[in-house]
């Protein structure tokens, strides 16, 4: 079994300590900066409306890239929303790169020296919650350990900001299981997803995580809206 890296291992070592949603980004976020050997990151969120919103950039080039590709519409954090894969690019002047997103490459080299971007998005279940970007001034990829570092990183930051969003109550001791110990709307509810979209109570429980997430809302709230009829979970909704 590999042993987890760096930033995964300072992640689990979080104590939330009544910190917002601002200040867990900013922990990720900096925690990923030490950790992988790139010299700035940002957090951004998918939120109901479809639109995304930067929680966090490590710094005012984090907040360009950031701005650039909401405005634009293109570039390695859109595509990594889009399709839930992470995507690298550790050489963004390379001819490949320009031709994908010809407008984003050419802004990126007029405003910034970044010569490398990494996007992972926070997937949890089926559901994309938003984009960890990292970007480095010179070129070249991650090692092998540092990807699988990152996209373990990724993985326990979406898990940390479903916890933190949809139950402020728990303190990240058991993660899901603890936080769900005592509420048996929630076992209810994951019961009756899991028979309306025919998945596991595992990925049920995600879904609802999710939901509760994108639409800023406790899940034991949403659980007793499942379990009173009032919402129903389909194939297509967020």
């Amino acid at each position: 079994m590999n042993e987890l890296g760096p930033v995964t291992r300072e992640l689990l070592g979080f104590v939330r300590d009544g910190a917002d949603d601002k200040a867990l980004a900013a922990r990720i976020c900096q925690a990923c900066v030490t950790g992988l050997d790139v010299d700035g990151a940002a957090l951004s969120l998918l939120t109901a409306t479809d639109a995304r919103q930067t929680l966090w950039a490590t710094d005012p080039v984090a907040e360009v890239l950031e701005d650039l590709q909401f405005t634009l519409n293109e570039g390695v954090c859109m595509d990594a929303a889009r399709t839930g894969i992470p995507v690298l690019v550790p050489d963004l002047r390379h001819h490949a790169e320009t031709v994908r997103w010809p407008v984003f490459a050419v802004a990126v080299g007029e405003r910034t020296a970044v010569a490398a971007l990494f996007a992972l998005p926070l997937q949890w279940g089926a559901v994309n919650l938003g984009v960890l970007d990292l970007y480095r001034f010179v070129p070249g990829g991650l090692s092998e350990a540092q990807y699988l570092d990152a996209l373990a990183a990724a993985d326990t930051a979406a898990l940390m900001l479903l916890d933190h969003r949809t139950d402020p109550g728990n303190r990240f001791g058991g993660f899901i299981d603890h936080a769900l110990g005592h509420r048996a709307e929630v076992h209810q509810a994951t019961g009756m997803v899991l028979v309306q979209l025919a998945v596991s109570a595992e990925d049920a429980l995600a879904r609802m995580r999710a939901h509760a997430f994108v639409h800023r809302r406790l899940l034991v709230d949403v659980a007793r809206d499942v379990v009173a009829r009032r919402l129903v979970f389909t194939e297509d909704m967020s």
